[in-house]
């Protein structure tokens, strides 16, 4: 192994010494040591030059007084049969070791070396990976056809409840993860070369549509959310996979979220209940999907005595609006100047509840006024005309929005021109004309929305 530590040999020569170098490893020897001797040989490989190697020939049959090789196609073809030798050192050494260390050794090489499967491996690596598939072949077989069986023997169970489901889920985790440790190596491998590894791919799309069935056939969304974490954890290396399964998450996260708002609201509200896509509230039903206006106002009021703070009480004002024409609004205030904590943990969920509101009824709410934009040029919001990247009209007068300042405060938006000065201020506080603003508290997600896109419009958070 001295060798290893050597400077100054010929690419060749130097090559040639720690191949059989290799014949010193056994089943006891280290697997990070070991990854990291086949990376200096792998690089190595990689550095030989046929030229190199012509001249350093001829050089020496020179001295002996031997003719000179003079066809490089020669040495091309020799270099050929040294390199699959190189590989066949490394590989015998390889089949000297216990089969974890063995996995272990070809998950750190292709690792490192490949950067997690971001960069290309030497050439010498990708051969022996290519090898590693062959003989894992079977294994990775027999270790699929269990999670098949696995995962009908989930979905046969699901009828009969989440308990006699889990265990499967336990077990699949199980041979999963086996999978996966053997696998690793050539899905790095593949992802390195642009490619995905079809075997991991396909089994990664199988135990997904475990996860998708048990979700949306039998509301399992714990065991859903289990398996979706276990696959963007073993098949990270799968681009095409892990794109698919952080979609996933987000929405089995986005249901979860949901589902906490729900049920601190049925908590913290006697009269409130929500089930499927309506709600009801003090025992009137009514249509989520019929809400065409959200507007929510909060508000802290700071209590005072002689100057000194005694206190400070909370009021939260949830307004609907429905394409019926009917109106809901559902209010918390903190009565007194006292602290009431179950007042505070009501404003909370009902915040909450309208952020669940903003979420699920965003789409709709803008169309409203995307379709107002295609009809008319123009939406109209708060008693103002909106016309895409040119102007905001307020009773009648224009404020072209190029030359013009919008200031931004809580709950509305300030329309002013450009160079606002004294006499303009002194003339707006004696006149009795209402201030150029519009509120920005009814449907308050979608106006930002648009006067980002249609006015250019934004402030920072």
């Amino acid at each position: 192994m001295a060798v290893r530590g050597e400077s100054g040999l010929p690419t060749l020569a130097h090559l040639n010494l720690l191949a059989a170098a290799f014949e010193a490893v056994d089943g006891e020897h280290d697997a990070e040591d070991l990854a990291s001797f086949i990376q200096e040989v792998a690089y190595l490989v990689d550095e030989i030059d046929p030229e190199d190697v012509l001249r350093d020939i001829n050089e020496d049959r020179a001295v002996s007084g031997f003719p000179e090789v003079r066809a490089l196609d020669q040495i091309e073809a020799e270099l050929a049969e040294r390199k699959r030798y190189f590989r066949s050192a490394i590989k015998d050494a390889l089949d000297r070791l216990p089969p974890t260390t063995l996995v272990q050794v070809m998950t750190d090489t292709v690792e490192e070396v490949t950067l997690g499967g971001e960069d290309h491996a030497p050439e010498l690596i990708d051969d022996l990976v290519d090898s590693y598939e062959v003989e894992t072949q079977g294994f990775l077989q027999k270790e699929a056809e269990n999670v098949h069986k696995l995962i009908k023997a989930a979905r046969d169970s699901a009828k009969s409840g989440e308990a006699a489901v889990k265990p499967y889920v336990d077990k699949l985790d199980a041979v999963a993860r086996n999978w996966d440790k053997v696998a690793q190596p050539i899905q790095l491998s593949a992802k390195a070369r642009g490619i995905d590894h079809e075997a991991s791919r396909d089994l990664a799309y199988e135990i997904r549509s475990l996860a998708i069935d048990l979700f949306n056939t039998h509301d399992m969304l714990t065991q859903s959310q289990r398996l979706t974490g276990l696959l963007q954890e073993l098949f990270a290396a799968l681009p095409e996979v892990s794109e698919r399964l952080e979609q996933d998450a987000d929405a089995l996260e986005n249901i979860a979220s949901d589902r906490n708002i729900i049920a601190k609201l049925s908590e913290k509200f006697k009269d409130f209940n929500l089930s499927g896509n309506e709600f009801s509230w003090k025992g009137r039903t009514y249509d989520i999907s019929g809400i065409n206006h959200i507007a929510f106002y909060r508000a802290i009021t700071t209590h005072k005595t002689n100057f000194v703070e005694t206190g400070k009480t909370e009021k939260a004002l949830l307004t609907l609006t429905f394409n019926s024409g009917q109106t809901l609004s559902i209010s918390i205030d903190e009565q007194g100047i006292f602290f009431n904590k179950n007042r505070m943990q009501q404003i909370e969920a009902l915040a909450e509840f309208y952020g669940f509101l903003l979420h699920v009824t965003f789409e709709w709410r803008v169309k409203f006024y995307e379709e107002q934009i295609e009809r008319n040029g123009y939406f109209v919001y708060d008693e103002c005309r909106f016309y895409p990247r040119k102007k905001i009209v307020f009773r009648g007068k224009d404020f072209d929005v190029n030359t013009s300042s919008f200031l931004r405060s809580y709950g509305y938006i300030e329309m002013r021109k450009k160079d606002y000065g004294v006499l303009d201020k002194i003339k707006r506080e004696v006149s009795l004309t209402k201030i150029p603003q519009f509120n920005t508290l009814t449907d308050t997600d979608v106006i930002y929305h648009l006067l980002d896109k249609h006015m250019g419009l934004r402030w920072k958070s």
